[in-house]
């Protein structure tokens, strides 16, 4: 499926939410799950843009060293780590908030104080984590407004922020990894929630209305 242009590159001056073009081949889907709830966030690398924006949303499925290294291109690593409005790292975009991935050794943006690790495999444990798990809330946070006890969201990844003092929400898979973070105005979900049916549109309205 691919992308819609949707201003990808171009200024977006006064949009309530937009999509950071990071370059992640979930950025369409995730654009698709907003539109679903009446938002239509225009994706675009321009810093103008950026900060204007009401809320941030930084998506990315791939690797944490090319990640970087297109922020970094793009001029976006300092307006990233300036912005003050809610911001919401999705999958690897939710890596990136951290000070530092294994993968690759490369230094993220540093807004979450953590470093992530590679996940451990073990006997009936495989490595990259793909499929459905339940969420553990470890802390009230309006984000889970509404999200039950039971409640599972889609997850495909290798490397995980281990659980800290900036965790709202952990899972399992052979041992505890962050799967909602917060540390001021920026938050991350590990999982993808446009994929994680209605669970996962619930915490999109709940960042959409921080």
């Amino acid at each position: 499926m691919s992308t819609p242009d949707a201003g990808a590159g171009t200024s977006a001056p006064g949009a309530s939410v937009v999509l950071v073009d990071a370059g992640g081949t979930n950025i369409g889907s995730v654009r698709y799950a907003l539109q679903r709830l009446g938002v239509d966030a225009p994706l675009t690398s321009d810093p103008a843009a950026i900060r204007a924006a009401g809320k941030v949303i930084l998506p990315g499925v791939g690797a944490a060293g090319p990640a970087m290294a297109r922020l970094r291109t793009l001029g976006l690593v300092e307006v990233l780590r300036g912005l003050t409005q809610p911001v919401l790292g999705v999958c690897l975009g939710m890596q990136l908030l951290c000070a530092r991935s294994e993968e690759g050794e490369v230094d993220c943006l540093g807004l979450i104080p953590a470093v992530v690790r590679r996940l451990q495999s073990a006997p009936g444990v495989r490595i990259p984590h793909m499929g459905w798990n339940r969420l553990q809330t470890c802390s009230e946070h309006p984000l889970l407004d509404g999200i039950a006890a039971d409640a599972q969201v889609y997850f495909v990844h290798s490397y995980a922020v281990p659980p800290g003092n900036y965790t709202l929400a952990s899972a399992i898979h052979g041992s505890p990894f962050s799967a909602v973070v917060a540390r001021g105005n920026f938050f991350g979900m590990q999982f993808h929630p446009e994929r994680s049916s209605a669970v996962g549109a619930r915490l999109l309205r709940n960042f959409l209305a921080l």
